[in-house]
């Protein structure tokens, strides 16, 4: 397992809460794709600038990001050439992921390849969802106050000020 303390934000504490719950919503999905969330935990946080604590199952440390970049402490197979079958395989798996979360409504906001797990078994996990939204309803869309994730990962939609759907 992996434990994750997730942290105040010290400029925006009420961004850090909706972040934390953000990640506890996701502790319900269960998808092969997605990062397992085992427990979560709100009382009696390790220290004053934590929110509480999420227990998740453990994928290791390698990124899509260490792959695509060659950073990170990556053995030497992951340093190889990424092949197109490699590709074909991650990006069905990333696909699979996401077209499970729309089908639960949530939106991740922040997918970027830091943000996309790889297993020792070479599976794409989606992961991260400090930023991820849950919607009312598929047709009703959400619109953001806030713009969270990472600016040059952000879509479309996000960029022009418009509506969030799945």
């Amino acid at each position: 397992v992996a434990v994750k303390q997730v942290k105040k934000c010290s400029k925006n504490s009420l961004a850090s809460r909706q972040s934390f719950w953000a990640e506890l919503n996701a502790a319900r999905l269960d998808h092969s794709n997605v990062v397992h969330i085992i427990a979560a935990s709100t009382s009696v946080p390790a220290n004053q600038d934590s929110l509480g604590t999420i227990i998740m199952e453990y994928v290791g440390n390698s990124t899509l990001h260490h792959v695509i970049y060659g950073t990170g402490s990556m053995a030497a197979r992951e340093r190889e050439k990424l092949s197109i079958a490699r590709s074909v395989g991650y990006s069905c798996n990333i696909v699979g992921g996401l077209a499970f979360l729309h089908s639960q409504l949530i939106v991740h906001l922040d997918l970027k390849p830091a943000n996309i797990f790889i297993t020792e078994q070479n599976v794409c996990k989606i992961g991260d969802f400090g930023c991820s939204q849950k919607l009312p309803d598929a047709a009703s869309g959400l619109q953001l106050r806030q713009q969270g994730g990472t600016y040059t990962h952000r879509a479309p939609e996000l960029l022009k000020g418009e509506r969030v759907t799945p």
